[in-house]
């Protein structure tokens, strides 16, 4: 992938498409193990947690909202204080779905309302590829809803919801989290509705290790999976520490640790949310070859695709070549430096893209067919190029 964007799932290898998943609807992508550092995969297997995919035909309809099935259950044991919490929180968890009335594709997450007249906060990623938006509260009652600020770079989105309030809040962080105390997460993962998940903190300011995945996050034992995206951390005071981005996996699939971007009342981050600010990533429209990337002599980015009408296809850069059964016969551009310096794999591309803001002029060096060459594009925010949207 690019900075920012994703690799194909033919070639992927971590969380989205490569060996990461990411938690709206987890979506796995598993990073191809390296031969001589088997030790690496549990590592490697960090992935986003993605919007689950489902058919809406009804999304937005004025009809009657059928009440969602509440599950009396709950997941695992809860001690009656957490419980208590539980209970506590959960009437200002919402469900959220986004549709793409062009694809009849919609995805479903989690969110929670910060602010009496209607704001809910959940991940980016939840809802980076719709058009429509409605939420979903504990009640059974339907809302529609508008994408009024994003931080894409931070996985952090902000809905308004098109209805009256007041609505039941549940109140930001005023404190910093401590490494050890016990969470709780809500969310709508594995078929449940607002269902609880309990872990500890176990790390703060936790590094990704992709370029294009949240930095700096809370690291917990949750057990969270597909559908928990954008869902609140809980911390014992009932105050949101974090907003649920990714997770970890082992090779069969097993979550081995959760990520939250962390959320503070005041912060620069949601005071430019409530501003109503919206910042996307600045892409070039570059799919790239995980797989390969790294890889390859010299060493760079394999670009796997590219984007149509992006800066990078009107550049003439090229992606890999499939037969007609659809298996690689050729490997595509490599990009090999970002402004003059070096970029020895697809991240490297990414985190030195990442540097510049939508509509600044990067010069790409990249090698075709053993040629050394190079490119100026210029940076375009991400949702400006539908066809890279997941």
């Amino acid at each position: 992938m690019t900075h920012g964007e994703k690799g194909n799932a033919h070639h992927r290898a971590s969380v989205p498409s490569r060996t990461l998943s990411r938690a709206g609807a987890l979506y796995h992508v598993r990073v191809r193990p390296l031969p001589w550092l088997p030790v690496l995969l549990l590592l490697a297997l960090a992935a986003y947690l993605l919007p689950e995919r489902l058919s809406l035909p009804g999304f937005g309809s004025s009809a009657p909202p059928t009440p969602p099935a509440v599950s009396q259950t709950l997941p695992n044991a809860l001690p009656p204080e957490t419980r208590e919490l539980f209970e506590r929180s959960r009437p200002a968890t919402v469900q959220v779905e986004a549709l793409d009335p062009g694809t009849n594709e919609a995805g479903l997450g989690t969110g929670f309302f910060i602010s009496q007249d209607g704001q809910v906060l959940t991940a980016y990623h939840v809802v980076s590829n719709g058009r429509l938006f409605q939420i979903r509260t504990l009640s059974g009652r339907t809302y529609r809803a508008r994408l009024t600020a994003y931080d894409a770079q931070a996985d952090v989105a902000l809905l308004t919801v098109q209805g009256r309030g007041p609505f039941p809040v549940l109140n930001l962080a005023t404190r910093p989290p401590r490494v050890g105390e016990t969470v709780l997460a809500i969310g709508n993962s594995g078929g449940d509705f607002l269902q609880p998940r309990r872990g500890q903190l176990l790390r703060l300011s936790a590094e990704a290790g992709r370029a294009d995945f949240p930095q700096g996050t809370l690291e917990m034992t949750a057990p969270l999976a597909p559908g928990d995206s954008g869902g609140p951390i809980i911390d014992g005071n009932g105050q949101a520490i974090g907003v649920v981005s990714y997770v970890r996996v082992d090779e069969t699939g097993r979550t081995r640790a959760s990520y939250a971007v962390p959320v503070t009342e005041g912060n620069r981050l949601i005071e430019a949310l409530r501003r109503g600010e919206q910042r996307d990533v600045p892409v070039v429209g570059l799919v790239f070859d995980l797989n390969h990337s790294g890889f390859v002599t010299p060493a760079g980015a394999v670009v796997s695709r590219v984007a149509r009408g992006s800066p990078a296809a009107a550049a003439g850069l090229r992606g890999s070549e499939l037969n007609r059964e659809g298996n690689l016969a050729a490997l595509g551009d490599i990009i090999t430096t970002v402004n003059g310096t070096r970029t020895r794999n697809a991240d490297e591309v990414i985190t030195a893209i990442r540097r510049a803001q939508v509509g600044d002029t990067i010069t790409l060096g990249y090698v075709r067919d053993g040629e050394a060459r190079q490119t100026s594009i210029t940076l375009v925010a991400k949702r400006s190029v539908p066809d890279l949207r997941e």
